[in-house]
């Protein structure tokens, strides 16, 4: 093997937890106890050191490509807008200070899942509150005043937690079995945003390019 250089690591470089997105398994020595979040394993890593033995954890991970939306990232899509110009962007941007309305509660209730036979999405839903409903009504109205073609869905206020690629039905129904439930968290809608996000696997990063406050 060739020689190692000697090399070191600077302040404010002592992150060890990886953040790229190709899968990394990997091994040191022999770990005993659980894994845990963060230090063993993340999103794209794997610590394969833990064994059964010695009351060890008999340790497996499973991945189907799926991609974990960060928090920071959380969001409940009131209208897709999609790929404007510039022209449309700023009149968009100037109807949106017009709307006026109270704050109002959000209440999350437990994970469902998008797409029955290929799953496309783990998430949360959002209960569809008469305020909720309301703003996205005015919006949907705001974006075909200005020319912009009808959203063709129906409105299923949702956060997105994980994009899925080759997960199977099955996978997605174990998962939602062990952890599809949850006590309903509520906050409060201050303010809503208008988003722009570059093209990429999964959506984001996003990019908050104007905030308007709930405050009738």
């Amino acid at each position: 093997y060739p020689a190692l250089p000697e090399l070191e690591v600077a302040r404010g470089e002592t992150d060890f937890v990886y953040r790229e997105e190709v899968p990394v398994f990997y091994g040191h020595y022999w770990r005993q106890g659980s894994p845990k979040h963060l230090h063993d394993w993340t999103d794209y890593t794997a610590c394969v050191d833990f064994s059964a033995v010695k009351d060890g954890a008999l340790t497996a991970y499973r991945w189907s490509g799926e991609r974990w939306i960060d928090p920071e990232n959380y969001h409940v899509t009131l209208r897709f807008i999609g790929d404007i110009d510039g022209h449309a962007a700023n009149e968009i941007a100037m109807m949106l200070p017009r709307i006026n309305r109270k704050p109002f509660e959000v209440a999350v209730q437990g994970l469902t899942s998008f797409g029955s036979r290929k799953p496309r999405a783990v998430v949360a839903t959002v209960v569809p509150s008469r305020p909720l409903v309301e703003l996205q009504a005015e919006l949907e109205r705001m974006m075909r005043r200005i020319g912009l073609m009808p959203e063709p869905r129906k409105f299923t206020p949702h956060v997105t937690l994980a994009r899925l690629r080759d997960a199977s039905a099955q996978d997605v129904a174990d998962y939602l079995s062990l952890r599809g439930y949850f006590p309903t968290r509520v906050f409060t809608a201050s303010r809503f945003v208008l988003f722009s996000s570059r093209a990429s696997v999964g959506g984001g990063p996003y990019v908050v390019e104007d905030s308007y406050a709930l405050s009738a």
